[in-house]
């Protein structure tokens, strides 16, 4: 009885550090997607997967700040650093499906490019939310926010010059309309990193 009416307390830290290496797993699915001769069905079958299992994460995350009394920190960042986190897996996930849905036999090298950068954001958030445990870590944190902002620019610059080249160079307007999509969608998810990026720092800002 005693156990029931004592603030409860919920490692949040686990749920982040875990979805982290889902995005982490989804991206790095997403490049080899990407390689020529790629089995698209395949790759995309494990990404659904892997977005499965990071929704698990977000749900049980939802579901523990509900029932958690003592947070250690803000409740309203936990819940949109979660979110956000988790719209970059539904980004790489959408992406995937895209490419099995247009029949994508021929991935072009900025695809590639862009796949890369996302692989290293998404490793970047992951080495910024372990870090979340001290405050003490916070100018690290930090440093790991703005690697992803230069990725988040490195991202459009590469998708605006993959949008002139198709433009240019692509006669087919099917084709054309295929890659713009996927391209835009590419630089979305790196957007959405950036949208991490922005809740982790606002939380090292407010606790220091």
């Amino acid at each position: 009885m005693l156990r029931s009416l004592l603030p409860q307390t919920t490692d949040f830290f686990n749920f982040f550090e875990e979805h982290s290496q889902f995005t982490i797993d989804a991206c790095n699915e997403l490049v080899l997607m990407l390689q020529d001769g790629a089995d698209h069905i395949a790759a995309a079958a494990r990404i659904k997967d892997i977005e499965r299992s990071a929704d698990g994460v977000t749900h049980a995350c939802t579901d523990a700040l509900h029932k958690t009394f003592i947070t250690p920190i803000d409740r309203m960042d936990i819940l949109k650093l979660i979110q956000r986190m988790d719209d970059v897996v539904d980004s790489v996930e959408s992406i995937a499906s895209r490419l099995v849905m247009y029949e994508i036999t021929d991935p072009r090298p900025e695809a590639r490019a862009l796949a890369d950068v996302l692989v290293r954001a998404s490793q970047e958030i992951a080495k910024a939310v372990s870090r979340l445990r001290s405050m003490k870590n916070g100018e690290l944190i930090k440093q790991h926010c703005i690697t992803i902002f230069d990725l988040e620019n490195q991202g459009d610059v590469l998708m605006r010059a993959a949008l002139t080249d198709l433009i240019k160079h692509e006669s087919n307007a099917i084709e054309v309309i295929k890659w713009k999509e996927i391209f835009e969608r590419l630089e979305r998810a790196t957007d959405r990193c950036e949208s991490v990026a922005n809740i982790i720092q606002g939380i090292v800002l407010e606790a220091s």
